[in-house]
């Protein structure tokens, strides 16, 4: 069995073909996807968070009222670029929408992706340290978010509040127990897969990923996965260690399927410059359900991991993608032993 959600990026574009023409298109089609693909019995709705982009940007939100409107789907980010969040403000914004959704956020946050704008983060007003690089800002960030989710006293109370106030030191309200569990690192390298595993954070591995062997992605992240649970263990922490892989794949079933995904789309890995540092871009994944099983079964990665994020096109609107996700569960899923 493996959990199957999808990783929607939230554009909106007012080109033609596009189903989704502005913001309110797109927040109002993510949570009706949300909504249908917990009707087809998915198991996760997941968002990218994008700043300075016609994408989605402000996840809480969105997250709350995805939460307000289905029951049992988890509800996740992949990811929350932690160079630009305040860490007090953004624990009291998921635990917020962690209750509303009776406890079924699953965040994923990180160092982030190339950005529209330059530094972007200090628009937000945050920089990094003397002699530190963004990316140690965002560690800096998320090691505080984690720290003020364990929900312990660290703030000295007024002796004359406005409210009474429960002894001791205060934290930060709402506080929802168990959200801490709940956090994913995403890890673009080996070293911060392991990072995350010894903080008790999930892994979330995109499709895409430093090239650290010449491997095929594939097998790269089969590798990353179990150092990130080697890690896990090593540290001691309790629970169940998650790892997630996004993939493009499309199941062609139908003329629709076939005009957007029968040819044209890449079979092999591709090579590319991300921050001056060489990465592997995985395949995308289109064909019809039988050959499409076993290309799959060759995938290490989506074999080790317990959980996969299926990328959406979601410009072609919520019913096509639904049709797309429906088309992986019932036609493929089965025949892997995923359902």
């Amino acid at each position: 069995m493996k959990k199957i959600g999808f990783l929607s990026f939230g554009h909106w574009s007012e080109e033609r073909g596009s189903a989704v023409r502005s913001a309110s298109d797109v927040l109002t089609q993510s949570i009706e996807l949300a909504e249908a693909a917990e009707e087809l019995g998915a198991d996760g709705a997941y968002f990218r968070v994008h700043h300075f982009a016609r994408q989605l940007g402000s996840p809480f939100p969105l997250l709350a009222a995805v939460g307000a409107r289905t029951k049992k789907i988890e509800i996740g980010t992949g990811v929350i670029d932690m160079r630009y969040e305040n860490p007090h403000y953004m624990v009291e914004d998921a635990g917020a929408a962690d209750l509303i959704s009776g406890g079924r956020l699953q965040l994923g946050i990180s160092r982030g992706s190339p950005e529209q704008v330059i530094d972007g983060w200090r628009h937000f007003g945050y920089a990094p340290k003397e002699g530190e690089t963004d990316q140690d800002l965002a560690r800096d960030h998320a090691l505080t978010f984690l720290e003020l989710l364990d929900g312990k006293g660290f703030a000295q109370p007024n002796p004359r509040p406005m409210f009474p106030n429960p002894p001791g030191k205060l934290r930060l309200e709402p506080h929802s127990p168990g959200l801490r569990d709940r956090i994913w690192w995403g890890a673009a390298s080996d070293a911060t897969a392991v990072w995350a595993g010894t903080l008790g954070m999930h892994l979330q591995s995109s499709t895409l990923k430093w090239d650290e062997s010449g491997e095929p992605l594939h097998v790269q992240q089969a590798t990353q996965i179990r150092k990130f649970r080697e890690a896990w263990k090593e540290a001691g922490h309790p629970g169940t260690p998650r790892a997630s892989v996004s993939r493009s794949i499309f199941a062609i079933t139908n003329d629709l399927d076939r005009m957007y995904f029968g040819s044209g789309r890449p079979e092999q890995d591709q090579i590319g410059v991300i921050d001056n540092t060489r990465a592997v871009f995985g395949r995308s994944y289109a064909g019809e359900p039988d050959v499409l099983i076993e290309e799959l079964r060759k995938d290490t990665a989506i074999a080790e991991a317990d959980t996969l994020l299926l990328t959406v096109p979601n410009t072609l609107g919520v019913e096509y993608n639904a049709h797309v996700i429906e088309n992986i569960l019932k036609h493929v899923a089965p025949a892997l032993g995923w359902r």
